[in-house]
């Protein structure tokens, strides 16, 4: 049972939250999340109202108030909808309802809390989950302006209050939340069998394995220092194995990760970063260990091979042909210099700070991401890897999704 003990916290309007790395689905547990948002100031590319579906952790459904209408997102759910001819006309009517319950309710909360001369974003959420496998269970979870709010108990078929102003508004909110006994049934009984029509229909894709793309770089710091990033990208299931050895010793501890991000294709990416002297860069290395591989993936950081070294390694009869050539060029590029020599565009002064920053961050920058998606995320708080963490807080982002990296290496 989910309580009221982990907060959804709200971070801002542009956030994008991490999905946890430690979450995921496996062969023998999958779960069914729906995320509900409200807002009481809506502007571009932030609905007053939006509603998200995942089977575990990858978006399925996508509902907003401004098309009114239920999109489906996974490319298996159109398997769902060519055998239920009346899912979306029926999914729809139940979300455009949803949508003005909440309204309401948001008037309500604002005029509960003597918000309604406030100019400032006010958010209520829900989300509500059930699970397949060995952990079973489920929640159904109210929040409001990224604090808990209410919380199904269910043992006791009740709601309960996370804060001791929501005790009052349960009678307030009543069209809301509904009957609590009837919320457990939902989640014991009409949620478990959307989950297991879902994988009937999705399962190929869910619990496919894809081997993943790794790419290790490393940038030079201060005092005789670099940080070493390891990259992965399109690997699935989810669940993996990853961190920086030394010498035979997990260096886990001390190295940094942004956290497993989904790609629109269902597969997921992440990096991990470490610093280290210079001079023991070589006692390093990335593992990877995941159930597409047979065996644990050690690579350690590898040294761009120079330009001229390759012009050297040409045998010699090439070699003042291929020289001819490059002063040719550089004869004919200055030539048509013009006084005052050139000068970037825009464009090319954008692309240098994109390759700055990449270096920084070690995520792939937008040139070289393919395809552009709506989606939402979240990171479990105070250690709650395994309870909402698709959505605790729910933000409209949007991310492009990288694509394939030269001089990468796939294993």
């Amino acid at each position: 049972m989910m309580g009221c003990g982990r907060r959804l916290l709200l971070l801002g309007v542009v956030a994008l939250l991490l999905l946890d790395g430690s979450g995921g689905s496996s062969s023998s547990s999958h779960s069914l999340r729906n995320c509900h948002s409200a807002v009481s100031e809506p502007s571009p590319g932030l609905p007053q109202f939006i509603a998200v579906g995942y089977v575990d952790d990858q978006l399925i459904t996508r509902y907003d108030s401004q098309t009114q209408k239920t999109t489906l997102i996974a490319a298996w759910m159109n398997k769902v909808k060519q055998a239920d001819r009346q899912y979306l006309a029926e999914a729809d009517k139940e979300l455009q309802e949803t949508e003005r319950k909440f309204r309401e309710s948001l008037v309500t909360l604002q005029d509960h809390f003597h918000q309604n001369s406030s100019t400032g974003l006010h958010i209520l959420q829900l989300i509500h989950e059930c699970k397949l496998g060995p952990d079973g269970g489920g929640f159904w979870k109210y929040a409001y302006d990224g604090k808990d709010l209410l919380a199904l108990n269910m043992e006791i078929s009740n709601w309960k209050a996370c804060v001791p102003q929501a005790e009052i508004l349960k009678e307030k909110l009543n069209g809301l939340l509904g009957d609590p006994r009837e919320r457990k049934h939902h989640l014991n009984e009409t949620c478990v069998e959307w989950l297991e029509t879902y994988l009937g229909y999705g399962k190929e894709t869910l619990e496919r394995t894809v081997l993943p793309t790794l790419r290790v770089v490393h940038k030079k710091g201060a005092a005789g220092q670099e940080t070493l990033t390891c990259q992965l990208y399109g690997f699935h299931p989810k669940k993996s194995e990853f961190t920086w050895m030394k010498d035979g010793r997990d260096q886990k501890p001390h190295t940094f990760t942004r956290g497993v991000l989904p790609n629109s294709d269902g597969t997921y990416y992440t990096s991990l970063s470490i610093k280290v002297e210079y001079k023991e860069r070589d006692h390093y290395w990335c593992r990877v260990g995941n159930s597409s591989l047979p065996v644990p993936l050690d690579k350690a950081v590898e040294e761009p091979v120079p330009i001229w070294g390759l012009v050297l390694g040409i045998s010699g009869g090439v070699l003042p042909i291929g020289i001819s050539v490059i002063l040719a060029v550089v004869i004919y590029m200055k030539k048509r210099r013009p006084q005052g020599g050139y000068a970037l565009t825009s464009r090319d002064s954008d692309q240098g700070s994109d390759n700055d920053s990449d270096a920084d961050s070690g995520q792939v920058s937008n040139r070289t991401r393919d395809g552009v998606h709506i989606q939402m995320f979240s990171r479990p708080i105070d250690g709650d890897s395994d309870q909402g963490s698709n959505c605790s807080t729910q933000r409209l982002v949007l991310e492009e999704t990288p694509g394939n990296l030269p001089n990468s290496t796939t294993v």
